[in-house]
C-alpha cells in the first residue's frame, strides 16, 4: 500500500505540481484547501504525513498545527519570507521545514527519511509496539538456521560489534537488524534505518552526516543528519554495497574513530551510535574488483550473521503461515486456515522471494479466499511450473553425459551446477558441499573449474 500524504495550505499551481511529482514516486497524495478539509481528510483517511505548505489557511492556528504534530509528522514548505513563522511551527512540533524554491530530489527525499524514521525518534507507544513487538514476529520457525541465527543474535546483541547481516532480497534483513536493537543496551534509543538504494548520491553525504547552513545552494539552516538523528541508538545501513565510493571512506572513519563532520563544517562531532549493516551483494567480489573499499569490508566484518534462505529452511514456512493468519492486519478478523493441499503447495514451493514472498502470497489467499474459512490452493497465487520446477530443483539433481564419465568428472560437474545455481555466493555452494570456502577454492582449483564459473 502506497504512503498517504496530506498536503494542506498552498497555492492551486503549487498543489498540481507537488501532487504531480509525489504522485509519480508513488505516494497517494490528499490535498485540503483549509483546515476543515483537512479534517475531513484526516478523519478519513489518516496520512502517514502532512505537508503544510505556505500560505496555509487562516483557520490553520497554532493551536490545530501542534494538534497535528502530536498525531503526525509535519513537514512545512514556506517562502524565504515565511521562514520566522515555520521556526515557530518546529516549536509546535513539526519535524522539518523546506524553504523555496525547493529541490524535488531534496523534497523526496525528506519525505520518505521522515516517514521511515520520524516515529522511532519517539520513546513511547509507537516504539514499544513496533521495535518490540513487531521486531521479533517475523523471526519466527523451527529450522535449525533460524534457531542458531537466533542465538548468534543473542550472543552479539549486548556487545557494541558492528554487524554485517548477509542475506538473499527478502529473507527479512530489518528485522535481523531490530532484533539485534532490541536485545542490546541501546534498545531505549532510537533505530534509524536507511535505504542506501533510494537516497540519490548528490544527498546521500548531506543525509548521513549533515550540513551546516551555507555548506550548499539551498542549505538555509544547519541539518543534523541521520548519524546525529540515531544518537544513542543503532543506526540500520541496508544494502550498504550500494554506498557511493566517496561516502565508503568517510563511513570507514566514522566507524575507526567514531567521530564524524558535517557537510561544510570543520568541526568533528561524536558518533554515538551502533552501525548494522546489510547486503544482499557479494562484497569480497565487489571488494576484489575495486567496487567496494576492503578496508571498509574488514570494519564492517567484525561480526557476520547470514540469513538462509527460505528454500533452506522449509520447516519455517508452516510457523510463518500461522503467523500471518493470526495476523490483524491481513486476517480482517476472520480466522482461517489452509487445508493441507494448500500447505503442501507452499511446502513445495522454492521461494525465491523469501519472507516477503510468502507473507504477499498469504495476503492476497486471505482476500482471494473471500467470507471461506479454509484457504485452498487455488487461493494461492503461485507460479504452477516455476513451482513444480523449482521443488525438483531444490529436491534433486540429474546430471547427464554422453559417456561413461569418471568420479572426476562427475564431481567437477556437480560443483560446476551448483555454482550456477548459487551465483555469487560461494558460501552457500560450500554449505551444500558441507565443506569450508577455503576448501571450496581449493576444490575448484584442482578440478580446473573456469573462472567464469567461479563469480
Amino acid at each position: 500500500m502506497a504512503d498517504r500524504l496530506l498536503l494542506v495550505g498552498g497555492d492551486e499551481d503549487s498543489h498540481r505540481e507537488l501532487c504531480a511529482d509525489l504522485q509519480g514516486r508513488g505516494y497517494a497524495v490528499a490535498t485540503a484547501a483549509d483546515g476543515r478539509t483537512a479534517a475531513r481528510a484526516l478523519a478519513a483517511a489518516p496520512p502517514d504525513l502532512i505537508l503544510l505548505e505556505s500560505p496555509w489557511p487562516a483557520d490553520v492556528g497554532a493551536a490545530l498545527i501542534e494538534r497535528w504534530t502530536q498525531d503526525y509528522p509535519l513537514l512545512v514548505l514556506c517562502s524565504e519570507t515565511a521562514i520566522e513563522t515555520a521556526l515557530q511551527t518546529l516549536r509546535l512540533g513539526a519535524t522539518e521545514f523546506l524553504v523555496r524554491p525547493i529541490d524535488r530530489d531534496e523534497l523526496a527525499g525528506a519525505v520518505r527519511r521522515i516517514i521511515d524514521n520520524a516515529l522511532l525518534y519517539r520513546r513511547g507507544e509507537f516504539y514499544t509496539s513496533v521495535v518490540r513487538q513487531e521486531a521479533p514476529s517475523l523471526l519466527v520457525g523451527e529450522s535449525g538456521p533460524l534457531r542458531q541465527l537466533l542465538a548468534d543474535l543473542k550472543s552479539v546483541a549486548p556487545t557494541e560489534a558492528t554487524v554485517l547481516i548477509l542475506g538473499e532480497s527478502g529473507v527479512g534483513k530489518e528485522k535481523v537488524a531490530q532484533e539485534i536493537h532490541r536485545l542490546s543496551p541501546r534498545s531505549e534509543g532510537p533505530l534509524v534505518a536507511v535505504d542506501c538504494c533510494s537516497l540519490p548520491e548528490t544527498l546521500f553525504e548531506s543525509e548521513l552526516f549533515g550540513h551546516e547552513r551555507g555548506a550548499f545552494t539551498g542549505a538555509a539552516q544547519r541539518k543534523p543528519g541521520l548519524i546525529e538523528q540515531a544518537s544513542g541508538g543503532t543506526l540500520f545501513l541496508d544494502e550498504i554495497g550500494e554506498i557511493p565510493a566517496p561516502i565508503q571512506a568517510k563511513l570507514l572513519r566514522v566507524l575507526e574513530t567514531k567521530r564524524f563532520r558535517r557537510l561544510g563544517s570543520a568541526v568533528d562531532l561524536p558518533a554515538e551510535v551502533r552501525i548494522v549493516a546489510a547486503t544482499n551483494r557479494d562484497l569480497d567480489g565487489m571488494s576484489q574488483r575495486g567496487e567496494f573499499r576492503q578496508d571498509l569490508l574488514y570494519r564492517l566484518n567484525s561480526f557476520v550473521v547470514t540469513v538462509a534462505p527460505l528454500r533452506e529452511r522449509r520447516a519455517d514456512v508452516a510457523p510463518l503461515v500461522r503467523h500471518f493468519l493470526a495476523h490483524p492486519g491481513f486476517s480482517k478478523r476472520i480466522v482461517k486456515r489452509l487445508s493441507e493441499a494448500a500447505m503442501q503447495a507452499l511446502l513445495d514451493y522454492a521461494w525465491p522471494g523469501n519472507v516477503r514472498e510468502l507473507r504477499n502470497v498469504i495476503e492476497r489467499a486471505i482476500i482471494l479466499s473471500g467470507n471461506k474459512l479454509k484457504i485452498d490452493p487455488e487461493h494461492l497465487t503461485l507460479p504452477r511450473a516455476a513451482a513444480s520446477a523449482s521443488a525438483t530443483a531444490t529436491t534433486g539433481v540429474t546430471l547427464t553425459f554422453d559417456h561413461e564419465p569418471t568420479l572426476a568428472e562427475i564431481e567437477q560437474r556437480y560443483v560446476q551446477l551448483l555454482l550456477a545455481r548459487h551465483p555469487g555466493s560461494r558460501a552457500a555452494v560450500a554449505r551444500v558441499l558441507g565443506i569450508g570456502e577455503r576448501t571450496l577454492y581449493r576444490l575448484l582449483a584442482d578440478l580446473k573449474v573456469d573462472a567464469a564459473s567461479r563469480r
